[in-house]
């Protein structure tokens, strides 16, 4: 068996689950790349694959994740080959694909899962939509991550491990590859899978609102965001968003331009402020 997730903190969560039950002993595989942002046109050609990478590029430059492109730290395409590789040397072999109920891991799916159709009624979903899970003070709650569900009680959620569908496997290919015809850099979950897409500027108008006229290190209005904001996305993809609003010249900034905590912002003094 061959679990993937979507997160690095579900590795540690599916791997502690795996020690309290032997039924589900397996390999835990990380898709690393955020399918939620970013261009996804011709994502299966080398044209788009590189695409992809140049954008990363851009938006890593300068900041706290320059260079991890070229390091090599995220290949989701090596990874996939090395998976069809095990499929097809163990017809015996299945993948559990793990995703929660958020716009990350349902991207993230949709990606995968496109390129396994081939090994149909061996590729297994545990989507946890609308599952209630107990946390650590015995509340009930929904979780939006799979690293919030408490391990124990991951036990449960393996019940709900069911092979992707013939009709699946015609329908979500098809309306992922329309979503990438779309040309559009955020993508957004309504609800069940139904992902929806936004043009990359999208999260700006809420970033600028924690911009406020007494300075801010970059990290701390980034913090804000992400604690308060409906829809969230990575704290780099945030970074760089914040450095093209800072460009518009309606900001004083102080510091060197680049890791989040390297400088502050604040709106210029008598300039009027859009929400």
């Amino acid at each position: 068996m061959i679990h993937i997730v979507f997160n690095e903190a579900d590795v540690t969560i599916l791997q502690q689950a795996i020690e309290l039950d032997e039924t589900l002993q397996g390999e835990v595989l990380l898709v690393r790349d955020d399918y939620a942002v970013g261009p996804i046109k011709d994502i299966y050609t080398e044209e788009g694959i590189e695409a992809r990478k140049n954008w990363w590029r851009e938006v890593l430059s300068g900041g706290d994740g320059d260079g991890g492109v070229d390091k090599g730290l995220v290949d989701d395409n090596q990874l996939v080959a090395e998976l069809i590789e095990k499929l097809t040397a163990d017809e015996e072999e299945k993948v559990w694909i793990w995703s929660a109920q958020n716009k990350h891991d349902v991207s993230g799916y949709y990606w995968l899962m496109s390129q396994l159709k081939a090994y149909q009624g061996r590729i297994y979903i545990l989507y946890l939509n609308n599952l209630p899970f107990i946390n650590e003070k015995g509340q009930l709650f929904y979780p939006q991550w799979i690293s919030e569900i408490q391990p124990k009680e991951m036990l449960k959620a393996k019940r709900l491990a069911r092979p992707i569908t013939t009709s699946e496997f015609e329908v979500d290919p098809d309306e992922w590859t329309k979503l990438c015809n779309e040309e559009k850099g955020v993508r957004l979950l309504e609800g069940g899978k139904k992902l929806v897409q936004k043009e990359v500027s999208f999260y700006d108008s809420e970033l600028k609102s924690y911009i406020s006229g007494d300075w801010q290190k970059a990290s701390k209005i980034i913090h804000t965001f992400l604690n308060k904001a409906k829809h969230t996305t990575g704290d780099l993809f945030l970074l760089w968003r914040l450095k093209q609003l800072i460009a518009t010249d309606v900001y004083d900034v102080q510091g060197n331009v680049k890791n989040m905590k390297d400088f502050e912002v604040k709106k210029k003094a008598g300039v009027l402020f859009e929400s």
